[in-house]
Formats: structure tokens, C-alpha cells, sequence
């Protein structure tokens, strides 16, 4: 697949570049995108949710009344779970969410989100480039010139840039990654992938088997 190669003003070089079949035009697998958006979100999860129970609630453990007599279930202490101010039964505790996933799994869902959006007609090829200072103005505009400035839009550079990552900070749905940084989630939740044209390279060289 050859793609024309944008300039930041949108407008078409006389480059082009071509896109691997065996990374952008596979045959998708579902469940391996749904396996590494599941574990791309379980790893998000802080995991930290704790609630006190029965033996960590402060309180006497005083026997608040007798065991027979009173024509009410019996009671032990006032921490009792089934009484105010009580400890939770089986209330969460701190845990790690993530799970493993096989390297070659998540290599074929990246390969198949790419094929996806490849597909759909989603991915633009932009010359390398970068901002002096950091200025939203400047990515807006050239999210505009790439017609992506109202949709959910992925950049992936060749090499980490500060000044464009701060110039997309401030935009709603407007993500910048480096082509190392690439996953699944981003590529599905993205409407437009912008691919700096050095990234190309580094992706396929991440993504293809035995590397």
C-alpha cells in the first residue's frame, strides 16, 4: 500500500511511502484487540480500593450483651458487620489487575488495529517536523490541515519532542506518542493516525516476527 506523504501544511509531496502488507493489510483478530485493550486498562487501574473490616475497625471488643435471654440474635463486639460503624464482610482489598499477554499476541492486535485503520482510510503520512516553542495555535492548525482537527487523533513520532507534546496537551482527543509507545487502545480509540514519516520504520521494525 503506497501513501502520499503530507506536508504540515497538508498539502502532497512528491514522496511516497509504502506501508508493509504483512503489518497493514492482515486479516484482524478480534479477540487479540480485545485481549490487549482489556490488559491496557486493567494496567491503568490503580488497584489501591481498601475498606476496613471487622478486625481492623476501632472499638471495643467488649461483649455488648448476653448470649441468650434477650429474644435477639446473639452479638459478639461492636464491630460486628451487621451493626453502624461496623466492619465491612468481604469489602475490597489492595490487588495488582494486570495479567500477562503473550508478546506475539500483542503483536498481532497492533498489526490488526493497524489494518483496521488502514482499512477505513484513517492513516495520514506526515514529513518529519517540529515546533521551536510550544504553541497550541501551531498543532492546531496543523490538526486542521490534515482534516483531523474534530476528530480523535493520533500522532506518533519517530523520536520524542517536548515542544509538540506541549503544544497538544491542551487539546480535547488530541494524542502525540512515539512510534516506541504505539498500543492497541490508542490506535482503536484514535478516528485519524498521523504517522510521522520516520515513525514507519521504527513501527515495522517493532512489529514484525522474530525481532
Amino acid at each position: 500500500m503506497d501513501i502520499v506523504v503530507k506536508n504540515i501544511s497538508g498539502k502532497d509531496t512528491k514522496k511516497k511511502v509504502s506501508l508493509d502488507k504483512a503489518i497493514y493489510e492482515i486479516e484482524p483478530n478480534d479477540h487479540a484487540i480485545y485481549l490487549d485493550v482489556k490488559q491496557y486498562l486493567a494496567n491503568q487501574r490503580q488497584g489501591t480500593h481498601k475498606a476496613k473490616e471487622r478486625g481492623e475497625v476501632k472499638g471495643s471488643t467488649r461483649k455488648i450483651k448476653k448470649q441468650k435471654g434477650t429474644g435477639t440474635a446473639r452479638a459478639g463486639d461492636i464491630k460486628n458487620p451487621l451493626f453502624k460503624g461496623g466492619g465491612r464482610v468481604f469489602g475490597p482489598r489492595p490487588r495488582n489487575y494486570g495479567f500477562k499477554l503473550n508478546i506475539k499476541q500483542k503483536r498481532v492486535a497492533r498489526k490488526s488495529a493497524l489494518t483496521y485503520k488502514a482499512k477505513e482510510g484513517a492513516i495520514t503520512v506526515v514529513e518529519e517536523f517540529s515546533f521551536d516553542a510550544p504553541q497550541t495555535k501551531k498543532y492546531t492548525e496543523l490538526l486542521m490541515n490534515l482534516n483531523s482537527f474534530d476528530k480523535k487523533s493520533l500522532l506518533v513520532l519517530s523520536d520524542s519532542n517536548k515542544n509538540v507534546y506541549l503544544s497538544s496537551r491542551n487539546l480535547k482527543g488530541a494524542k502525540v506518542v512515539t512510534a516506541s509507545q504505539i498500543n492497541t487502545y490508542d490506535l482503536m480509540n484514535a478516528s485519524s493516525v498521523i504517522l510521522a514519516e520516520g515513525s514507519i520504520e521504527i513501527i515495522e521494525n517493532i512489529l514484525k516476527e522474530g525481532k
